[in-house]
């Protein structure tokens, strides 16, 4: 397998290959490390049972962490450690050195002790605390993995999304639990211009740092527990450097970046500046569940041809059947995404009424209103990507559930950065379940692609305007070009 020969190809040929693999985005990440964490045989340590401190890790010995324990005091043991490479995807065989590896959980919250920094191979290590049974053996916590580097694409981001990490039971190696396997490998892309780019190298001075999402422009880093981050590839230029993370309003920074250059020491203090709530409501027409998620997208990270970005930890909220509010949000310029997550919802695309517009807003110290979002049902997708991001062999055929009201669709396919490689009409369905469309723009190169489908009904009389009724699901439709 030539460019994307790792961990998330794997797993889409597994999935374009197995029916059990038939839930949605939002699911597979709530599921996380999943039951394979069983018994592999007491932790060889698992019998130091004095007190240790699970917030401070103190209180253990050398080489081994506290944990808490199912119906019993915190305790030692051998630490949990996932292991694996970031990679090129264009040469999967080729590791990428000096990238940053962070765990967090479907929030983002920060899970991993500390980030990791990979060896000249792309091979890393990774500390993640995990809940013991009785026996010692580790529980099982949720994980996805972020990762970025210098003149690389930012995993995840564009139309990749994270996944949790699986495979097979941990291993004991030296006295540690180890997970190394294919969802443990990361693969980035290169990004298309390297010239003009710099790093940002700094700190979150505050009480509780650890996740912070640190922003340049269109660029973040995550911060570790001590609070360091790293921005990779800012475009050079003056920019201002911010923070962000719920309850933890920060300072924030100017400064001068030039190219191929790295600024280190800059510092975002914890000030008592403007904090707000954001609050609205959402609403439910010919949807099948009553239940869905907003979140807060940084402005600056916002994709608006993807219609994603990045939200920083504590502004996502599920589940949202009505009213939301979120509390403590740091002052900034947001983007405000309902039904955004793969649960059978999309936003209403019909953009004659209110309610069917993305939202943006700046947040001071006052509480700010969100006009109401009205929620509708998606058009299921059928193939390619149906259950996560699928490889497809020669010319694509797209395949979503039929609108029986339509009077047609319009067909977008988007490369792995947000550019329209076709976008073209497809006719009404009369006496079938389903819609099929050929691919029909340009030869696609090696690469993440997603395909969206539309539908309408056409106006009354010669001049009659499109109204639209639905659409696929924002996150399915992914597929891959190898």
């Amino acid at each position: 397998m030539s460019r994307f020969a790792v961990g998330e190809v794997r797993k889409a040929i597994r999935s374009s290959h197995s029916s059990s693999m038939g839930i949605s985005c939002k699911a597979a990440l709530v599921l996380g490390l999943s039951s394979f964490l069983a018994a592999c045989g007491a932790d060889s340590d698992s019998s130091e049972k004095h007190s240790c401190s699970v917030e401070e890790q103190t209180g253990c010995d050398s080489g081994t962490v506290c944990e808490t324990v199912q119906g019993a005091t915190p305790a030692c043991f051998a630490p949990l450690l996932v292991r694996g490479r970031v990679l090129e995807s264009a040469a999967p065989d080729t590791g990428i050195a000096n990238a940053i590896v962070v765990a967090r959980d479907i929030n983002g919250a920060l899970i991993s002790r500390g980030t990791a920094t990979t060896a000249a191979d792309g091979s890393y290590e990774l500390a993640i605390p995990a809940p013991r049974d009785a026996s010692g053996h580790p529980l099982a916590p949720e994980a996805t993995l972020r990762a970025d580097a210098a003149g690389h694409a930012t995993f995840p981001g564009g139309l990749r999304v994270a996944l949790p990490l699986a495979g097979d039971a941990p291993t004991q190696m030296a006295g540690k639990w180890v997970i190394e396997n294919d969802s443990t490998d990361v693969a980035l892309d290169r990004l298309p211009e390297t010239t003009g780019l710099a790093t940002i190298r700094g700190s979150i001075d505050a009480a509780n740092p650890g996740g912070t999402l640190a922003v340049a422009g269109s660029a973040s880093g995550v911060a570790s527990s001590d609070g360091s981050f790293t921005i990779f590839n800012v475009p050079v230029g003056t920019t201002e450097v911010r923070g962000y993370k719920a309850g933890l309003d920060l300072s924030s920074a100017a400064v001068e970046l030039a190219d191929g250059a790295t600024l280190s020491n800059v510092v975002l203090s914890e000030s008592s500046g403007s904090m707000a709530s954001v609050s609205g409501d959402v609403s439910f027409v010919n949807a099948g569940t009553q239940q869905t998620s907003v979140v807060l997208v940084v402005a600056s990270t916002f994709n608006a041809a993807l219609a994603r970005g990045e939200t920083p930890v504590g502004l996502r909220q599920f589940p949202v059947s009505g009213g939301y509010r979120f509390e403590h949000v740091p002052a900034g310029e947001y983007v405000v995404l309902a039904a955004f997550e793969n649960d059978g919802l999309v936003r209403d695309p019909d953009t004659s009424i209110g309610g069917t517009a993305i939202q943006r807003l700046s947040v001071g110290s006052e509480t700010v209103s969100v006009a109401g979002f009205k929620i509708t049902g998606a058009l299921a997708v059928r193939s390619p990507g149906a259950n996560g991001p699928e490889v497809v062999a020669g010319t694509p055929q797209f395949s979503w559930a039929d609108d029986s009201s339509e009077d047609g669709y319009e067909l977008t396919v988007y490369d792995n950065f947000g550019k329209v490689v076709q976008h073209s009409d497809v006719p009404r369905v009369t006496g079938a379940s389903d819609v099929s469309a050929s691919y029909s723009g340009p030869a696609l190169s090696a690469g993440y692609y997603q395909f969206r489908a539309v539908s309408y009904r056409m106006g009354k009389g010669a001049t009659g305007t499109r109204t639209y009724i639905s659409a696929t699901e924002d996150l399915k439709g992914v597929f891959i070009i190898e």
